[in-house]
């Protein structure tokens, strides 16, 4: 299926039905009091997270969602029905802009998470409610109101654990076949992906993680050069970068340690959160380079570079390195996803602690209010049965 990130829609709510002036009209009782009914709420329009979608691909040819109008009411005090919501499943991940303002409205970052994106009209009110004693025949009624009405743009940044970063043809698709479910384009020429594609690496019994192969980045992407300037945004939620370098470029000319350089430069240019995100290199290849020649290459690759944090050598074509590499992955994106469970966790107590000192104070306030009162009474009482013993 082919990987959609954006979508501009237009969601539009129920318009509120319209109440009613009617009045009863029953044998022996001609003159009967209004019996005009309200009418119905129109429909909401509402988002909700779903894991099991990965693509925006539904609201790319279907721009239009419509809730259900509310019902006008009717006379014997019948109100009219409420007008069906609607709720648009969307792929979790999805960001929710205003499309006039540009606006970020909502993050939907957790399965199942559900927000309001257009309200439906109030129903119109009968003349029932405008009986009084000075008007026993009320002839007014009021429309519904009109249902909320926007434009939005939809933005999906892939939910993975790891990024796969890299020049056009560094074999980030080569990788990503090679150790996921994932079987993306692949070819001798640039620019060969140009949708992410998402795999599930499995490294044991209930281990597991997604690795993301981001179309190729290339020097000038975060000014809008290239491809890259429309997929970098995917690399901000991945715990870890693995930065992709091919060791051993077809084309004479090309310098390994530049682009390596260039890369990075853009990463720091688009986002310096994503900049400070844990990265790996990846030295990618090695196939093609003769085995008394590759450590050389390799240190003349780091030093020149000027790399002081992990490195990894891997030819992703024979697979060679890459068993070792996704088990240091796993190992990583475990740990950091304990740290973070502990962190919430923190958070949890911490908040429930909070509230539960709110709480104590709240009592205690109400406490010293309800003294205060019973204080105030109690001389208010004094001073009353001081004043008829004088008197």
């Amino acid at each position: 299926m082919k990987f959609i990130d954006e979508a501009n829609i237009e969601v539009i709510a129920g318009n509120g039905g319209k109440g009613v002036a009617s009045f009863r009209r029953e044998k022996n009782k001609p003159d009967g009091g209004p019996d005009g009914g309200d009418g119905g709420n129109g429909g909401s329009v509402f988002a909700q997270a779903d894991d099991n979608l990965n693509t925006l691909i539904d609201y790319r040819y279907t721009k239009k969602f419509l809730a259900q109008q509310g019902e006008a009411g009717r006379g014997s005090d019948c109100y009219g029905k409420g007008g069906d919501d609607i709720t648009l499943k969307l792929p979790v991940g999805t960001m929710i802009y205003d499309g006039e303002s540009g606006e970020l409205l909502h993050d939907l970052a957790i399965h199942g998470e559900r927000v309001l994106l257009a309200k439906g009209g109030e129903g119109g009110l009968g003349n029932i409610h405008f009986k009084s004693s000075t008007n026993r025949t009320p002839r007014q009624s009021t429309p519904g109101t009109a249902g909320e009405r926007f434009a939005l743009r939809l933005e999906l940044k892939v939910l993975a654990d790891v990024g796969l970063l890299g020049m056009p043809n560094a074999g980030k698709s080569t990788l990503i076949t090679a150790v996921s479910n994932a079987k993306p384009k692949i070819a001798d020429y640039p620019f060969t992906t140009l949708h992410p594609n998402l795999g599930v690496v499995r490294t044991g019994i209930e281990r597991s993680f997604v690795i993301a192969d981001i179309p190729g980045v290339i020097e000038g992407a975060a000014d809008g050069a290239g491809l890259g300037h429309r997929f970098l945004k995917h690399l901000a939620r991945t715990r870890v970068l693995l930065h992709l370098v091919d060791l051993a470029p077809m084309h004479e000319g090309i310098d390994p340690v530049h682009e390596a350089k260039a890369i990075v430069e853009e990463l720091r240019k688009y986002d310096p959160n994503l900049y400070e995100k844990p990265r790996w290199l990846v030295l990618n290849k090695l196939d093609m380079i003769p085995e008394d020649e590759r450590a050389e290459r390799v240190a003349e690759f780091v030093k020149s570079y000027g790399w002081e944090g992990k490195v990894f050598q891997v030819s992703a074509a024979t697979r060679e390195g890459c068993e070792e590499l996704m088990r240091e992955v796993q190992n990583f994106v475990d740990q950091v996803k304990l740290e973070e469970a502990r962190a919430k966790e923190a958070q949890a107590l911490a908040d429930k602690a909070a509230q539960i000192i709110a709480d104590r104070e709240s009592q205690a306030r109400m406490e010293r209010i309800r003294e205060e009162k019973a204080a105030a009474v109690a001389a208010r009482l004094d001073k009353q049965t001081n004043d008829e013993i004088e008197d």
